[in-house]
Protein backbone atom coordinates (compact mmCIF):
# COMPACT_ATOMS: atom_id res chain seq x y z
CA UNK A 1 0.00 0.00 0.00
CA UNK A 2 1.29 3.09 -1.12
CA UNK A 3 1.44 6.32 1.38
CA UNK A 4 1.43 9.75 -0.12
CA UNK A 5 2.41 12.56 2.35
CA UNK A 6 1.39 16.08 1.03
CA UNK A 7 0.82 19.66 2.65
CA UNK A 8 -1.92 21.31 1.55
CA UNK A 9 -1.97 25.20 1.74
CA UNK A 10 -5.14 27.09 1.74
CA UNK A 11 -5.55 30.64 2.32
CA UNK A 12 -9.57 32.50 1.75
CA UNK A 13 -10.77 35.27 0.68
CA UNK A 14 -11.67 36.39 3.99
CA UNK A 15 -8.24 36.33 5.24
CA UNK A 16 -8.15 34.78 8.32
CA UNK A 17 -4.56 33.54 7.82
CA UNK A 18 -2.70 30.78 6.06
CA UNK A 19 -3.97 27.33 7.05
CA UNK A 20 -1.40 24.26 6.59
CA UNK A 21 -1.96 20.79 6.59
CA UNK A 22 0.21 17.75 6.46
CA UNK A 23 -1.77 14.52 5.82
CA UNK A 24 -1.22 11.51 4.51
CA UNK A 25 -3.28 9.73 1.67
CA UNK A 26 -3.60 6.04 0.65
CA UNK A 27 -6.20 3.88 -1.28
CA UNK A 28 -7.47 0.84 0.44
CA UNK A 29 -10.42 -1.77 -1.69
CA UNK A 30 -10.40 1.08 -4.18
CA UNK A 31 -11.13 3.97 -1.65
CA UNK A 32 -9.35 6.69 -0.69
CA UNK A 33 -8.26 7.50 2.91
CA UNK A 34 -6.79 10.05 4.94
CA UNK A 35 -4.90 11.15 8.18
CA UNK A 36 -3.82 14.78 9.28
CA UNK A 37 -1.34 14.70 10.89
CA UNK A 38 -0.20 18.22 11.85
CA UNK A 39 -2.33 21.33 10.63
CA UNK A 40 -1.51 24.66 12.17
CA UNK A 41 -2.94 28.16 11.05
CA UNK A 42 -0.62 31.36 10.72
CA UNK A 43 -2.00 34.72 11.04
CA UNK A 44 -0.71 37.28 8.39
CA UNK A 45 1.50 39.93 9.22
CA UNK A 46 -0.45 42.98 9.64
CA UNK A 47 1.47 44.35 6.08
CA UNK A 48 1.33 41.09 4.25
CA UNK A 49 -2.68 41.28 5.19
CA UNK A 50 -3.06 44.67 4.02
CA UNK A 51 -1.28 44.10 0.82
CA UNK A 52 -2.93 40.64 0.11
CA UNK A 53 -6.55 42.89 0.79
CA UNK A 54 -5.61 45.51 -1.77
CA UNK A 55 -4.21 43.63 -4.33
CA UNK A 56 -6.99 43.84 -6.64
CA UNK A 57 -5.95 47.56 -6.58
CA UNK A 58 -2.10 47.31 -7.46
CA UNK A 59 -0.91 47.82 -10.59
CA UNK A 60 0.38 44.98 -12.95
CA UNK A 61 4.16 45.17 -11.73
CA UNK A 62 3.27 45.78 -8.40
CA UNK A 63 1.11 42.38 -8.56
CA UNK A 64 3.71 40.58 -10.09
CA UNK A 65 6.08 41.53 -7.23
CA UNK A 66 3.46 40.30 -4.93
CA UNK A 67 2.78 37.11 -6.89
CA UNK A 68 6.90 36.68 -6.05
CA UNK A 69 6.91 37.94 -2.13
CA UNK A 70 3.69 35.81 -1.51
CA UNK A 71 4.84 32.69 -2.70
CA UNK A 72 8.21 33.11 -1.07
CA UNK A 73 6.52 33.96 2.13
CA UNK A 74 4.58 30.91 1.93
CA UNK A 75 7.48 28.89 1.29
CA UNK A 76 9.18 30.23 4.31
CA UNK A 77 6.31 29.14 6.11
CA UNK A 78 6.09 25.60 5.03
CA UNK A 79 9.75 25.24 5.48
CA UNK A 80 9.49 26.66 9.47
CA UNK A 81 6.34 24.12 9.95
CA UNK A 82 8.41 21.17 8.41
CA UNK A 83 11.35 22.12 10.48
CA UNK A 84 9.30 23.11 13.56
CA UNK A 85 6.89 19.32 13.45
CA UNK A 86 10.49 17.41 12.18
CA UNK A 87 8.65 16.50 9.03
CA UNK A 88 10.10 14.07 6.78
CA UNK A 89 9.83 12.53 3.34
CA UNK A 90 7.19 14.93 1.80
CA UNK A 91 6.01 14.20 -1.43
CA UNK A 92 4.15 17.30 -2.33
CA UNK A 93 3.19 20.78 -2.11
CA UNK A 94 -0.41 21.85 -3.08
CA UNK A 95 -1.01 25.27 -3.17
CA UNK A 96 -4.29 27.01 -3.22
CA UNK A 97 -2.45 30.80 -3.32
CA UNK A 98 -4.65 33.88 -2.63
CA UNK A 99 -7.61 34.70 -4.95
CA UNK A 100 -6.97 38.70 -6.93
CA UNK A 101 -9.59 37.87 -9.68
CA UNK A 102 -11.96 35.58 -10.26
CA UNK A 103 -13.95 35.92 -13.90
CA UNK A 104 -14.69 33.03 -15.05
CA UNK A 105 -17.15 34.50 -17.62
CA UNK A 106 -14.01 36.39 -19.10
CA UNK A 107 -11.80 33.47 -18.71
CA UNK A 108 -9.58 34.46 -16.07
CA UNK A 109 -8.98 34.05 -12.69
CA UNK A 110 -5.73 34.80 -10.54
CA UNK A 111 -4.34 32.82 -7.18
CA UNK A 112 -0.81 34.47 -6.30
CA UNK A 113 1.61 33.11 -4.63
CA UNK A 114 4.27 31.71 -6.84
CA UNK A 115 4.76 27.96 -6.71
CA UNK A 116 7.92 28.55 -8.19
CA UNK A 117 9.06 30.22 -5.28
CA UNK A 118 7.58 27.73 -2.37
CA UNK A 119 9.63 25.06 -4.25
CA UNK A 120 13.02 27.49 -5.05
CA UNK A 121 12.42 27.68 -0.47
CA UNK A 122 11.41 24.11 -0.01
CA UNK A 123 13.12 22.05 -2.61
CA UNK A 124 9.65 19.76 -2.73
CA UNK A 125 7.33 19.63 -5.71
CA UNK A 126 4.59 21.87 -6.03
CA UNK A 127 1.36 22.15 -7.38
CA UNK A 128 -0.24 25.34 -8.18
CA UNK A 129 -2.79 27.26 -9.90
CA UNK A 130 -5.41 24.56 -9.72
CA UNK A 131 -8.38 26.97 -11.38
CA UNK A 132 -7.03 28.36 -14.54
CA UNK A 133 -7.19 25.10 -16.40
CA UNK A 134 -10.74 25.13 -15.84
CA UNK A 135 -11.59 28.48 -16.30
CA UNK A 136 -9.91 28.02 -19.65
CA UNK A 137 -12.85 25.00 -20.34
CA UNK A 138 -15.26 26.93 -19.77
CA UNK A 139 -16.16 26.12 -16.42
CA UNK A 140 -16.34 28.47 -12.77
CA UNK A 141 -12.75 27.26 -11.88
CA UNK A 142 -14.99 26.88 -8.21
CA UNK A 143 -15.82 25.31 -6.09
CA UNK A 144 -13.03 22.69 -6.52
CA UNK A 145 -13.22 20.89 -3.30
CA UNK A 146 -16.26 18.69 -4.30
CA UNK A 147 -13.72 16.41 -5.54
CA UNK A 148 -12.35 15.91 -2.14
CA UNK A 149 -16.33 15.73 -1.04
CA UNK A 150 -17.17 13.12 -3.18
CA UNK A 151 -13.73 10.70 -2.22
CA UNK A 152 -13.39 11.60 1.51
CA UNK A 153 -16.73 12.76 2.95
CA UNK A 154 -18.80 10.49 0.68
CA UNK A 155 -21.15 9.38 3.93
CA UNK A 156 -22.76 12.92 4.38
CA UNK A 157 -25.23 14.21 1.92
CA UNK A 158 -23.88 17.05 1.48
CA UNK A 159 -20.82 19.50 2.39
CA UNK A 160 -21.19 22.88 3.30
CA UNK A 161 -18.20 25.24 3.64
CA UNK A 162 -18.45 28.62 5.31
CA UNK A 163 -15.66 30.62 4.74
CA UNK A 164 -15.67 33.73 2.36
CA UNK A 165 -18.29 32.23 0.59
CA UNK A 166 -20.75 29.75 1.12
CA UNK A 167 -20.77 27.21 -0.76
CA UNK A 168 -22.17 23.55 -0.84
CA UNK A 169 -22.12 20.12 -2.78
CA UNK A 170 -24.37 16.92 -3.21
CA UNK A 171 -25.25 14.45 -5.49
CA UNK A 172 -28.35 14.92 -7.55
CA UNK A 173 -28.59 11.86 -10.06
CA UNK A 174 -25.73 10.01 -9.23
CA UNK A 175 -23.80 13.25 -10.25
CA UNK A 176 -21.75 15.78 -7.75
CA UNK A 177 -23.14 19.28 -8.06
CA UNK A 178 -21.94 22.31 -6.45
CA UNK A 179 -22.02 25.38 -6.21
CA UNK A 180 -21.37 29.36 -4.31
CA UNK A 181 -24.47 30.25 -2.44
CA UNK A 182 -24.14 33.35 -0.79
CA UNK A 183 -21.40 35.77 -0.13
CA UNK A 184 -20.40 35.07 4.23
CA UNK A 185 -17.09 35.78 6.09
CA UNK A 186 -15.76 38.08 3.05
CA UNK A 187 -18.89 40.61 3.59
CA UNK A 188 -19.31 39.69 7.72
CA UNK A 189 -15.36 40.41 8.33
CA UNK A 190 -15.21 43.78 6.67
CA UNK A 191 -18.24 44.70 8.52
CA UNK A 192 -16.89 43.86 11.78
CA UNK A 193 -13.69 45.70 11.15
CA UNK A 194 -16.40 48.99 11.55
CA UNK A 195 -16.32 47.78 15.36
CA UNK A 196 -12.46 47.14 15.56
CA UNK A 197 -12.97 43.49 15.22
CA UNK A 198 -11.63 41.03 12.53
CA UNK A 199 -14.52 39.20 12.65
CA UNK A 200 -18.11 38.92 14.47
CA UNK A 201 -17.10 36.48 17.18
CA UNK A 202 -19.86 34.14 17.98
CA UNK A 203 -22.24 36.56 15.89
CA UNK A 204 -22.21 38.68 19.06
CA UNK A 205 -22.46 42.03 16.94
CA UNK A 206 -25.08 40.45 14.46
CA UNK A 207 -27.31 39.28 17.35
CA UNK A 208 -26.96 42.90 18.82
CA UNK A 209 -28.72 44.70 15.68
CA UNK A 210 -31.84 44.99 13.82
CA UNK A 211 -32.87 43.10 10.55
CA UNK A 212 -33.83 45.84 7.99
CA UNK A 213 -36.41 44.21 6.01
CA UNK A 214 -36.12 46.50 2.94
CA UNK A 215 -32.38 45.56 2.67
CA UNK A 216 -33.16 42.23 3.47
CA UNK A 217 -35.78 41.85 0.52
CA UNK A 218 -32.95 43.70 -2.39
CA UNK A 219 -29.99 41.01 -0.96
CA UNK A 220 -32.56 37.97 -1.58
CA UNK A 221 -33.90 39.44 -4.84
CA UNK A 222 -30.05 39.61 -6.34
CA UNK A 223 -30.25 38.25 -9.95
CA UNK A 224 -27.12 35.62 -8.72
CA UNK A 225 -29.79 33.73 -6.50
CA UNK A 226 -31.84 32.96 -9.31
CA UNK A 227 -29.46 31.87 -11.63
CA UNK A 228 -29.14 27.76 -11.83
CA UNK A 229 -25.94 26.07 -10.82
CA UNK A 230 -22.81 25.65 -11.37
CA UNK A 231 -22.33 29.44 -11.07
CA UNK A 232 -19.34 30.94 -8.23
CA UNK A 233 -18.69 34.44 -7.18
CA UNK A 234 -16.01 36.78 -6.46
CA UNK A 235 -15.52 40.31 -3.97
CA UNK A 236 -15.59 42.51 -7.26
CA UNK A 237 -19.78 40.56 -7.06
CA UNK A 238 -20.03 41.72 -3.35
CA UNK A 239 -18.20 45.96 -4.27
CA UNK A 240 -21.38 45.75 -7.13
CA UNK A 241 -23.88 44.46 -5.98
CA UNK A 242 -23.52 44.32 -1.99
CA UNK A 243 -21.86 46.99 -0.53
CA UNK A 244 -23.85 49.61 -2.06
CA UNK A 245 -27.09 48.26 -0.57
CA UNK A 246 -25.50 49.76 3.00
CA UNK A 247 -25.91 53.30 2.24
CA UNK A 248 -26.99 55.15 5.27
CA UNK A 249 -27.72 51.85 7.32
CA UNK A 250 -26.41 51.10 11.10
CA UNK A 251 -23.59 48.95 11.07
CA UNK A 252 -24.81 46.63 13.50
CA UNK A 253 -27.99 46.53 11.69
CA UNK A 254 -26.31 45.77 8.48
CA UNK A 255 -24.49 42.98 10.73
CA UNK A 256 -27.79 41.33 11.43
CA UNK A 257 -29.43 41.73 8.06
CA UNK A 258 -26.76 40.59 6.16
CA UNK A 259 -26.44 37.48 8.68
CA UNK A 260 -30.12 36.56 8.06
CA UNK A 261 -29.92 37.21 4.52
CA UNK A 262 -27.16 34.33 4.30
CA UNK A 263 -28.90 32.37 6.75
CA UNK A 264 -32.10 32.58 4.43
CA UNK A 265 -29.63 31.57 1.32
CA UNK A 266 -28.15 28.76 2.56
CA UNK A 267 -31.41 27.21 4.16
CA UNK A 268 -33.44 27.73 0.85
CA UNK A 269 -31.00 25.09 -0.93
CA UNK A 270 -30.97 22.75 1.98
CA UNK A 271 -34.49 23.04 2.03
CA UNK A 272 -35.07 22.87 -1.76
CA UNK A 273 -32.85 19.77 -2.22
CA UNK A 274 -34.43 17.96 0.80
CA UNK A 275 -30.91 17.51 2.43
CA UNK A 276 -30.66 15.42 5.36
CA UNK A 277 -27.37 14.96 6.65
CA UNK A 278 -25.10 17.75 6.14
CA UNK A 279 -21.42 18.66 7.52
CA UNK A 280 -20.82 21.97 8.17
CA UNK A 281 -16.93 23.58 7.77
CA UNK A 282 -14.94 26.70 7.59
CA UNK A 283 -14.62 29.79 9.89
CA UNK A 284 -18.68 30.71 10.21
CA UNK A 285 -19.52 27.25 11.43
CA UNK A 286 -18.09 29.44 14.57
CA UNK A 287 -20.86 31.96 14.39
CA UNK A 288 -23.01 30.50 16.76
CA UNK A 289 -25.57 33.07 15.74
CA UNK A 290 -25.67 32.15 12.20
CA UNK A 291 -26.15 28.53 12.92
CA UNK A 292 -29.09 29.19 15.08
CA UNK A 293 -30.70 31.23 12.20
CA UNK A 294 -29.97 28.59 9.85
CA UNK A 295 -31.36 25.82 12.72
CA UNK A 296 -34.62 27.49 12.64
CA UNK A 297 -35.04 27.56 8.58
CA UNK A 298 -34.27 24.30 7.86
CA UNK A 299 -35.17 20.51 9.08
CA UNK A 300 -31.47 18.71 7.44
CA UNK A 301 -29.54 17.58 10.20
CA UNK A 302 -26.46 19.83 11.04
CA UNK A 303 -23.10 18.40 11.46
CA UNK A 304 -20.62 20.09 12.77
CA UNK A 305 -17.51 17.93 13.00
CA UNK A 306 -14.07 18.13 15.18
CA UNK A 307 -12.20 21.26 15.19
CA UNK A 308 -9.20 19.92 12.85
CA UNK A 309 -12.45 18.92 9.72
CA UNK A 310 -13.58 22.47 10.47
CA UNK A 311 -10.39 24.27 10.40
CA UNK A 312 -8.76 22.67 7.83
CA UNK A 313 -10.59 20.46 5.43
CA UNK A 314 -10.13 22.87 2.82
CA UNK A 315 -6.38 22.89 2.92
CA UNK A 316 -6.74 19.17 3.18
CA UNK A 317 -8.50 18.56 -0.02
CA UNK A 318 -6.15 20.90 -1.46
CA UNK A 319 -3.45 18.69 -0.24
CA UNK A 320 -5.68 15.69 -1.67
CA UNK A 321 -6.38 17.35 -5.04
CA UNK A 322 -2.03 17.77 -5.52
CA UNK A 323 -1.93 13.97 -5.01
CA UNK A 324 -4.94 13.44 -7.49
CA UNK A 325 -2.51 15.59 -10.04
CA UNK A 326 0.86 14.10 -9.15
CA UNK A 327 -0.97 10.78 -9.69
CA UNK A 328 -2.43 12.28 -12.84
CA UNK A 329 -5.91 11.47 -11.97
CA UNK A 330 -8.87 13.49 -12.62
CA UNK A 331 -9.49 16.39 -9.53
CA UNK A 332 -11.72 18.50 -10.86
CA UNK A 333 -15.38 17.73 -11.61
CA UNK A 334 -17.00 19.43 -14.48
CA UNK A 335 -20.56 18.65 -13.18
CA UNK A 336 -19.30 21.26 -10.01
CA UNK A 337 -17.94 23.64 -12.06
CA UNK A 338 -19.65 23.65 -15.45
CA UNK A 339 -16.31 22.98 -17.74
CA UNK A 340 -16.49 21.07 -20.80
CA UNK A 341 -15.20 17.94 -19.20
CA UNK A 342 -13.76 16.23 -16.04
CA UNK A 343 -9.51 16.98 -15.89
CA UNK A 344 -6.53 16.49 -13.92
CA UNK A 345 -5.78 20.95 -12.90
CA UNK A 346 -2.55 22.26 -11.55
CA UNK A 347 0.85 23.23 -12.47
CA UNK A 348 3.50 21.50 -11.43
CA UNK A 349 7.05 22.96 -10.13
Amino acid sequence: MTVLKAIGLMSGTSLDGLDICFAQFWKENSKWNFKIVKAKTLAYPKDLEDQLRNSIHLSSQDLLALNSDYGFYLGKAVRDFIENNQLEKIDLIASHGHTVFHQPQRKFTLQIGDGRAIKTVTEIPVIYDFRSQDVLLGGNGAPLVPIGDEMLFSEYDACLNLGGFSNISFKINNKRIAFDIAPLNIVLNNLAQNFNQNYDENGDLARKGNINQDILAKLNSLEFYNLSHPKSLGIEWCNENVYPLFSGIEALDVLATFTEHTAEQISKILNKNQLKKVLFTGGGTYNQYLIERIKTKTESEIIIPEKQIIDFKEALIFAFMGVLRWNDEINIIASATGSLHDHSSGIIA
